[in-house]
């Protein structure tokens, strides 16, 4: 690939278009990378690709943090001059505008990056915004980002959204609790399930909303499902608080000796399952 110095010097001081003020550009990372240009998928390269995808999740960042990331194992002016060329060519195509402000780099507000719709409605609810609000950002951030892409600087990124949205379903779940709207507390909750089996937060929510709704059957069953796969998979129980929940029901079921142990609410258990 040719260095940002070697193109003509009529081409670099062609005037670039202006960008378009009406253009909907919108760039998807979870699930995959897409830049959409009204709607239509643009085709860019895969070099081109980790370069917008990075300063879409970094933005502001300077170009030497830039090039260290995209060419870590790269000496610095290598990378810099490697950073240049991309840069460069990114310029000529608008379909995906950058902005420059001395040594930083960002996208044009024109372009809408939906980790930033995610990370902004974690940013609300824990600001106190009502986080039922946030169930279409959930929904459309079901996927994990970049899937398939495997530098570090994805891996961080991937694992931050992943936390965020799990947290924003735990919110979410808890706040259709609260409002008595147990239907969708299950969902928001299961769905977290789905996302990371061996999570208790969202396993209690289950076991809560059943009770909230007078099921002790469900809310036993659900126990002893995230039970029997804590114990299976880490050889561990769950907490005292998960424990708690469930000691109410499992009172009267219990024997004095049972009660009387030194882990109250745990041991009696063992042997007390609903069939």
């Amino acid at each position: 690939m040719a260095s940002e110095n070697s193109v003509p010097a009529s081409a670099r001081k062609r005037p670039r278009p202006a960008p378009d003020g009406d253009a909907d550009i919108h760039l998807l990372l979870l699930g995959g990378f897409r830049l959409l240009h009204d709607g239509k998928p643009m085709a860019v390269p895969r070099g081109l690709q980790r370069t917008i995808a990075l300063i879409g999740l970094r933005p502001g960042a300077t170009r030497t943090h830039l090039a260290g990331l995209l060419w870590p194992d790269t000496p610095e002016e290598r990378a810099l001059s490697s950073l240049r060329t991309a840069l460069w060519r990114l310029r000529q195509d608008r379909a995906c505008p950058i902005v420059t402000a001395g040594d930083t780099v960002r996208l044009h507000p024109m372009v809408h990056v939906d980790v930033d719709e995610l990370v902004r409605a974690a940013t609300e609810v824990n600001h106190g915004d009502d986080p039922r609000r946030a169930t279409p950002v959930l929904a459309a951030g079901r996927h994990d980002l970049l899937p398939g892409w495997y530098d570090d600087w994805v891996l961080l990124e991937r694992e931050r959204i992943r936390q965020l949205r799990l947290h924003l379903l735990d919110e979410t779940a808890r706040a259709h609790l609260r409002a008595g709207e147990h239907g969708a507390a299950l969902q928001a909750a299961l769905e977290a399930i789905a996302a990371e089996p061996l999570r208790e937060t969202p396993h209690r929510l289950v076991v809560e909303t059943h009770l909230a709704e007078g099921n002790a059957y469900e809310a036993l069953h659900a126990f002893y499902v995230y039970r029997d796969l804590l114990l299976r998979e880490l050889q561990l129980e769950p907490s005292a608080a998960m424990y708690g929940l469930i000691n109410d029901i499992l009172s009267p079921i219990c024997t004095p000796e049972q009660q009387r142990r030194p882990r109250p609410g745990i041991d009696p258990l063992r042997n007390t399952r609903p069939v």
